[in-house]
C-alpha cells in the first residue's frame, strides 16, 4: 500500500511555511478563542469517570428494542437513564444511570436495581463511581496533562535550546486547548479514555516537533550564511515526506478504532483523529516559524566550519 503512495508524492516540496505564517497565526488563535469561549460556557459532558453513576454494558440473546428498554429502566425512580446500542449485531446495549443522592451505597442500591431488570441479558461490565471519585479523578487528570507537557518541554529544552522549547510548548499548548475545545462544543462524553488521548496527542505532537527542529539544527551547523526564514522552509520541507507517511499510516489505525472500536472507543479515537490534524498542523505552521522571533542562536559554536558542498538529492 505505501508503494502506490510514494509514486505519487512529490520528491521536493517548496511549501512556504515562514511566508504564510500570519495567516496561519490567526487560524490557530481563532480554534484557540473558540475552544476557550466553549469550554467557559458550556464546560464537558462528562462521562461516568468525572461525573459519578452506574455503567453498564449488556448483551441480550435477541436484538434490543432500545426504546421498550428505556420505559422499562425509566420505571425504576433513578433519575435521568441513558441508553444506546453499540457493535453489529443489535445485542449489545450501554446503560448510564445518573449519580444517586445517597453516596456510594445508593449508588450500588440503583445498580442492583438495574441489574434485576435486565434479566435475559448477559452483564459484561459494570462500573460504579461516586461524585468524590470523580472529582478526584478531574483533578488527577487534569494534572497528569500539566505535569506531562512541562516534562516535554523540560526535555526539549536539554535536548535542544530553549527557543525550541518554547515552540514545542506552544503547539502542545495549542493542540491540547483545541482538542477540549472540540469536545466542549460538539458535547461529546468527556472520560478517562479522552485524557489518555490528549497524553497521546501530546507524545505524536512533540514526535513531530523534534523531527523538525533536529533537521533545522542540523541544517544550522551546514549553512550559516542562509537566511533564516529560508532556513525554516527548507527543513520543513525536507521532512515533509515523512511526516505526510506518517500521519497516514497512524489514520488508518485511528480510523480502524473509529469505525470498528465500538461505543467504549469512540470518544478515544475522536480525540485521537482530531490531534492527527492538530498535531502534524501545529508542529510545522506554528512550532517552526515561531523560531524567527525568539533570537536563535547562530553562534561559530552552534553552526561552526565552512559551507559544506551540497547534500545529494534524498
Amino acid at each position: 500500500m505505501i508503494q502506490p503512495i510514494l509514486r505519487y508524492m512529490p520528491h521536493e516540496f517548496r511549501w512556504d511555511v515562514v511566508g504564510t505564517r500570519f495567516y496561519w497565526y490567526v487560524f490557530t488563535m481563532a480554534l484557540v478563542v473558540i475552544s476557550l469561549v466553549s469550554i467557559a460556557a458550556k464546560g464537558f459532558n462528562f462521562g461516568i469517570d468525572f461525573a459519578g453513576g452506574v455503567l453498564i454494558e449488556a448483551r441480550s440473546e435477541q436484538v434490543v428494542d432500545l426504546g421498550k428498554l428505556r420505559e422499562e429502566l425509566s420505571g425504576l425512580g433513578l433519575g435521568e437513564i441513558g441508553i444506546s446500542g453499540f457493535g453489529d449485531t443489535g445485542r449489545d446495549v450501554m446503560i448510564r444511570v445518573a449519580q444517586q443522592e445517597g453516596g456510594d451505597a445508593a449508588q450500588n442500591v440503583a445498580l442492583k436495581k438495574v441489574q434485576d431488570e435486565l434479566k435475559g441479558y448477559e452483564i459484561r461490565r459494570t462500573d460504579v463511581v461516586g461524585p468524590k471519585v470523580g472529582a478526584e479523578l478531574i483533578i488527577s487528570g487534569a494534572l497528569a496533562v500539566a505535569l506531562a507537557l512541562i516534562a516535554i518541554a523540560t526535555y526539549v529544552w536539554f535536548r535542544f535550546e530553549w527557543q525550541f522549547a518554547l515552540g514545542t510548548c506552544l503547539a502542545l499548548c495549542s493542540d491540547v486547548l483545541t482538542t477540549l475545545g472540540v469536545f466542549s462544543l460538539f458535547h461529546l462524553e468527556f472520560d478517562l479514555t479522552t485524557v489518555a488521548a490528549v497524553l497521546t496527542i501530546a507524545g505524536y505532537s512533540v514526535n513531530d516537533s523534534i523531527v523538525v527542529y533536529d533537521r533545522v539544527r542540523e541544517l544550522l551547523r551546514k549553512y550559516k550564511k542562509m537566511a533564516l526564514p529560508e532556513l525554516l522552509n527548507l527543513a520543513v520541507n525536507r521532512v515533509m515526506p515523512r511526516t505526510l507517511l506518517t500521519v497516514f499510516t497512524v489514520l488508518l489505525t485511528v480510523l480502524a478504532l473509529l469505525f470498528f472500536g465500538g461505543k467504549v472507543l469512540q470518544g478515544f479515537s475522536i480525540a485521537m483523529l482530531w490531534g492527527l490534524f492538530v498535531g502534524t498542523f501545529s508542529s510545522i505552521r506554528v512550532g517552526m516559524p515561531v523560531l524567527l522571533y525568539l533570537d536563535l542562536r547562530r553562534d561559530e559554536d552552534l553552526v561552526g566550519g565552512a559551507k559544506p558542498a551540497p547534500e545529494p538529492a534524498e
